[in-house]
């Protein structure tokens, strides 16, 4: 799934841009806005990029979900669409007074790229909201496509032995998946964290 990986981009990306453009609006040199507007444009080709990985990974999770779960989703989606189209729009703007050298105009992109930054780490909050909060769907969709194939393939064998080794294989598949998921999103670590809070208190 390459949600996760594109996400983190498009968080920091809008940010970096950011920071290049309050440098401009204080050195005003013609390479300080050439390099907002590269930026910029960067950052919104990775907020487009997110945008499209979430909207086709989001089908796969939604049936997983609960109904609180699905409605998160559905409001982080439409979020992310209305944050790629603001984002585009911006790079625009901001492209076209590059090349115009309208300094007012950049002032106004360099306050709205602030504020689209602190929308998308909102963003960033809902979508936590859904790896830890609402089940952990991607291990959801992982154990039922994996149970799924383990399926198909005890199918095919004949002997109860072979079917058994085949579903020992899916589970420990799983496993290992599931301890590679928790390491990427940090939730082994912070299990951990909080049993040795629980121990100090004992």
């Amino acid at each position: 799934m390459l949600h996760p990986a594109t996400t983190h981009f498009a968080i920091v990306l809008p940010l970096v841009a950011s920071v290049f453009g309050i440098i401009y609006l204080f050195v005003k040199t013609e390479a300080a806005s050439k390099i907002y507007a590269r930026t910029t444009l960067v950052a919104a080709i990775a907020m487009v990029v997110s945008w499209y990985t979430g909207s086709q990974a989001g089908p796969e999770i939604y049936n997983y979900l609960s109904e609180s779960g699905q409605a998160t989703l559905v409001l982080h989606k439409g979020l992310g669409l209305n944050l790629a189209i603001a984002m585009s729009i911006i790079a625009v703007i901001v492209m076209i007074s590059c090349k115009l050298n309208k300094y007012v105009v950049q002032v106004a992109t360099v306050v709205a790229l602030l504020a689209l930054s602190a929308t998308t780490l909102y963003q960033g909050k809902i979508g936590g909201e859904l790896v830890y909060k609402h089940g952990t769907p991607f291990k959801s969709f992982l154990i039922m496509d994996s149970l799924n194939e383990a399926a198909i393939s005890a199918e095919e064998e004949d002997e109860d032995e072979a079917k058994l080794e085949v579903y020992q294989d899916a589970v420990d598949d799983i496993a290992m998946h599931v301890e590679e998921i928790d390491a990427y999103y940090g939730i082994g670590a912070v299990e951990s964290e909080e049993e040795m809070e629980t121990e100090d208190d004992k």
